[in-house]
């Protein structure tokens, strides 16, 4: 099939193509069989996956940071037990160098053309494109939320940023007693989990620093349960029950005012009645969404998503349009590791379009959430579609285990760095069939 040649306009200060093999800062012409938008952990890894197979130079990845990091790793972050530059790596480093690097953002797609439009004035027009362009953070969306958190004094934090993730530790380790609030928003979020590790972690700390019973710690949550999936709700609910953890359901929080150290929470029964509480430390779950040249897109669902199969992940009306990851309208757990097996599906997937085929493969909705507990504590969630566990050790993950906090804060980051950025992981489903080859 004949490659599409990709023309850019000249190099702008906002946006530079890099193509590690050449010195060259500018490239006028780029033949462009894929076009990845994204170079987060999807768009690296199938980058990867297609720089080996495709001749040199046919993959260009658009991506305006010019650092990749580990998010996974955050809320150990905000528990100090490592630091953000420990989960950083240059995008350079991590990207193939058989792809073209173009360090810009997408502002506008045209599946009908096929051509993209950057930020920095280009058009890059592709012959298939697959999106992998994460979520943003709409910290606007709560106001006062911005400017608590870019006051070290205010006692707001989140993880989920590198910019405010030690933020979190810095106020876990000055905090004294008091109300200690934690919250999870009313939009999809990456890592559903990560706003109550972080809870469970600030109250190991203060445990072991010995001010626990002068502490209240209160779970604020848009969902009606605390996990989605019940197997590891149930076993949840018993550690928020042992740790004295209050869990309100289907409260989110409205406002920050941070000169009274007051947030401002709603029910989502009743939008209209509002809840004042006064907070000594507060962390907060932005409320997320896709980039605008997405949600504004022909691509996207009416709620701003890639409008994907949810098995093939190839887009429902544009057939060399494919996605994956978190901006995806894909009813799975948004995690890293439910990426590494999108991506493989993706690969053979797009293979086979391609190849005028069509897509056979078809995701499960595999994804994994290690929960942390407490300092050496972990529950490892692993489940499919409609919330079907499927437990990669023959023993019962819902249960607190000190090898699964290790598995989380050592080998998931080894295997992500060395194999699953170079397109060489898909996930445990080998190491199952192995150890625990008669689990369901």
């Amino acid at each position: 099939m004949m490659n599409v040649l990709c023309r850019l306009r000249p190099c702008s200060k906002s946006a530079i193509v890099r193509n590690f093999s050449l010195t060259s800062s500018c490239l006028q012409d780029q033949s462009c069989k894929l076009l990845v938008i994204g170079g987060g952990t999807g768009g690296c890894t199938i980058a990867a996956k297609f720089a080996k197979r495709l001749k040199k130079g046919s993959v260009i990845v658009l991506e305006p940071s010019s650092d990749h990091y580990y998010q996974p790793l955050f809320t150990l972050v905000g528990a100090g037990v490592t630091t953000v530059e420990a989960t950083r790596r240059d995008a350079k480093s991590v990207l193939p160098s058989n792809a073209t690097w173009i360090q810009d953002s997408a502002e506008c797609i045209d599946p009908e053309k096929c051509v993209v439009k950057t930020a920095g004035g280009r058009e890059i027009q592709y012959e298939y494109v697959v999106i992998a362009a994460g979520l943003k953070y709409d910290y606007d969306k709560v106001p006062g939320l911005r400017e608590a958190l870019d006051d070290k004094q205010s006692r707001v934090s989140t993880i989920y940023s590198p910019q405010y993730c030690e933020k979190t530790w810095a106020d876990i380790k000055s905090f004294k007693g008091g109300e200690a609030v934690f919250t999870y928003p009313d939009t999809p979020i990456k890592c559903p989990g990560a706003p109550q590790k972080i809870a469970y972690m600030a109250d190991s700390y203060f445990g072991k620093t010995n001010i626990r019973s002068r502490c209240n710690i209160t779970y604020n949550t848009f969902m009606p349960v605390i996990f989605g999936v019940k197997k590891y709700a149930d076993a949840l609910m018993k550690v928020v029950a042992e740790r004295r953890i209050n869990v309100n359901y289907k409260t989110v929080l409205k406002e920050v005012r941070a000169d009274k150290r007051e947030a401002v929470f709603f029910n989502t029964d009743d939008r209209s009645k509002l809840t004042t509480v006064p907070y000594d430390m507060l962390h907060v779950t932005p409320p997320m969404s896709t980039p605008g040249f997405l949600s504004s897109s022909p691509l996207s669902d009416d709620t701003g998503y890639l409008d994907v199969d949810k098995f093939t992940l190839q887009h429902r009306k544009h057939p060399n349009v494919y996605g994956l990851g978190d901006c995806t309208t894909t009813p799975n757990s948004k995690t890293a590791a439910a990426i590494a097996k999108q991506s493989q599906v993706l690969e053979q997937n797009l293979l086979s379009s391609m190849s005028g085929g069509q897509p056979l493969r078809q995701y499960d909705g595999y994804g994994a959430c290690p929960i942390v507990t407490a300092y050496g504590k972990c529950i490892l969630a692993e489940f499919l579609y409609d919330g079907v566990p499927r437990e990669t050790m023959p023993i019962n993950q819902a249960r607190e285990s000190t090898l699964a906090y290790y598995m989380k804060r050592d080998l998931f980051p080894f295997l992500y760095w060395n194999f699953m950025l170079k397109g060489n992981y898909h996930g445990p489903e080998f190491v199952r069939k192995i150890i625990n080859p008669f689990a369901k």
